[in-house]
């Protein structure tokens, strides 16, 4: 079943040992020697019977390559998938494979989807050389071009006032994108090759020229470099990347009155609001209400409050707990609706666990997201902290900050579901 699989490009199942469960994770993604004491330790272990292994995902496939979706999400979530199959189960997780397909007709949508990247790739080398060279820019003079002066080889320009700005635009983020990703996950042997860094500011640079309306905000490396990593092909981490922002693509729409995760902040502060209304309060009269000490774990999913390996796990938890049957073809058909539709049990177990939650209720407020959830239940772990030492925000700042390195991610998944839980029977009561 070698069509199941993408072909992780960074320690391959065959380099650690096929049925070796308690093996070092972090030989998967190793650590520069000298970064070893500046990183969190992890914690996520691979656990025989619980964590999704490769002879399990090849087995939840038919014949013709349709994946049992329902098998695959319970193991999930209970025990995390293992490294070396990774990336070929993120693609299902994040909607870019319908799981009824067959395996020809997913090998024939990843051909045009790197066909498409390739397209795209090629319009941005004629703006600009470095994109696809196996280097990366960090300033806007690196190539010496003019920005004013712009000739681009197969545009017309000059008379479009709005293609010269959003090409400008771009150029600008150039640079941007190249500082960040020297600064992503630069503890991991990875990173230290030119060529692993370029192939990252390449996908960002794409991102950028296709998604114009975002383009590129610091935080989006943090989300991509583990694609970038996973997928030994470039496209293909580049549509994982897409479709995981898809999801996210709120939180980096910024604008000259707000940030773009507001939305979540806000529902955050209504949610501790809701459960605890004494925390809520205390923390509004230390001017801490608008909960902007929890925008960094919103915005980039727990990635600096965690060690690499465990910031994987807690992301494909978390899709496989959000998990909706319905997310490819939401993606494909865009309007493309399943509410007040009855669903039977054998429908309901196509559902993760948090969004069957909504799925059996018919809640339709999905700016509730499982991380949204996951800050209030570390906010609860605190409770106690936060009402007896703060204050000010500065401590409530620095009492939040202990969580950096020092998060549990199955505590804290086990947390939020129950904070879920409680919120819903608060607001059914009310």
């Amino acid at each position: 079943m070698g069509n199941s699989s993408s072909g992780a490009s960074y320690g391959c199942v065959s380099c650690v040992g096929r049925n070796s469960w308690y093996e070092d994770l972090d030989s998967y993604f190793p650590i520069r020697p000298e970064c070893q004491a500046d990183v969190p330790k992890t914690r996520f272990k691979t656990r025989a019977g619980k964590t999704l292994s490769q002879r399990r995902w090849n087995a939840a496939f038919s014949l013709d390559g349709q994946l049992d979706i329902a098998a695959v999400l319970r193991r999930i979530q209970r025990g995390g998938i293992h490294p070396s199959i990774k990336a070929a189960v993120w693609e299902f997780l994040l909607g870019c494979f319908d799981p009824s397909s067959t395996f020809e007709e997913r090998n024939e949508l990843k051909q045009q989807r790197r066909e498409k990247y390739a397209a795209w790739k090629a319009e941005c080398q004629k703006i600009e050389p470095t994109v696809g060279s196996g280097r990366l820019m960090t300033s806007i003079t690196d190539n010496g071009q003019n920005l004013e002066n712009i000739t681009v080889p197969g545009f017309s320009q000059g008379n479009n006032d709005s293609f010269d700005k959003t090409l400008i635009q771009w150029k600008l983020s150039l640079s941007q994108i190249g500082l960040d990703v020297l600064r992503t996950d630069r503890s991991l042997v990875f990173y230290e090759n030119e060529a692993n860094r370029a192939k990252l500011w390449d996908i960002l640079a794409v991102y950028a020229w296709v998604d114009k309306d975002i383009s590129y905000v610091q935080g989006m490396s943090d989300i991509c470099s583990p694609m970038a990593i996973l997928f030994e092909n470039e496209a293909d981490a580049f549509w994982c990347f897409e479709h995981a922002m898809r999801r996210l693509r709120e939180n980096f729409m910024c604008t000259a009155n707000s940030v773009g995760v507001q939305a979540q902040l806000n529902t955050l502060s209504q949610i501790v609001k809701t459960i605890d209304p004494k925390l809520h309060r205390h923390l509004e009269e230390l001017d801490g209400g608008e909960y902007l000490f929890a925008f960094r774990m919103l915005m980039v999913l727990f990635r600096r409050e965690l060690s690499f390996v465990d910031s994987l796990y807690l992301w494909e938890v978390m899709w496989a707990m959000e998990y909706n049957p319905h997310i490819y073809s939401s993606y494909v058909e865009s309007h493309h609706t399943t509410e007040n539709v009855k669903l039977s049990n054998k429908e309901l177990k196509q559902y993760g666990k948090f969004e069957r939650k909504y799925a059996k209720t018919g809640w339709t407020d999905h700016r509730n997201a499982l991380a949204v959830f996951l800050v209030a239940a570390v906010l609860e772990t605190k409770q106690k902290r936060l009402m007896k030492e703060a204050r000010g925000l500065d401590d409530i700042v620095n009492i939040m900050g202990e969580v950096t390195g020092n998060l549990d991610a199955k505590k804290a998944l086990d947390g939020a579901l129950k904070v879920h839980e409680k919120y819903l029977n608060k607001v059914k009561n009310q």
